[in-house]
């Protein structure tokens, strides 16, 4: 998916929070996590370290090198959306107390990665052939 449809997506998801209160954790959690995906990708694609055809849809599942390279990058974006993804398990799935104070913690969690992502700017860490490998060569 390109940067702009995933900016789209994240603007979305996250107007819809207004209708919420904190009360209503599970939905909260659930939203920072969709729009934080969304706002995740646009940062790697912007800064070129992920293809638009190959997006992010958990920390936890990326290639190992792929996860590392963008820690050393922006270490506070993925720490934001590796937290947003542990409080989906404690509070959307499970029953851990104060999931009200875990959902204003998943709004400032969506805001870091936010503005990680509105920063964003290429790197020139990749090949302009980004994500092809040619074995003829």
């Amino acid at each position: 998916m390109t940067p702009e449809r995933h900016r789209e997506f994240a603007e979305r998801i996250t107007r819809s929070l207004e209708k919420v209160t904190m009360a209503d954790y599970e939905a909260v959690i659930e939203a920072c996590m969709l729009a934080g995906t969304h706002w995740f990708n646009v940062a790697l694609h912007e800064m070129e370290m992920s293809a638009p055809d190959h997006d992010v849809l958990h920390v936890e599942f990326m290639v190992v090198h792929e996860r590392r390279k963008a820690w050393l990058v922006v270490p506070a974006m993925v720490e934001a959306l590796e937290r947003i993804e542990d409080m989906r398990g404690l509070h959307v799935r499970g029953n851990a107390a104060d999931g009200d104070k875990a959902a204003a913690a998943a709004v400032l969690c969506l805001g870091v990665i936010r503005e990680a992502a509105l920063d964003a700017k290429p790197l020139g860490l990749t090949s302009p052939h980004l994500g092809h490998v040619n074995l003829d060569d």
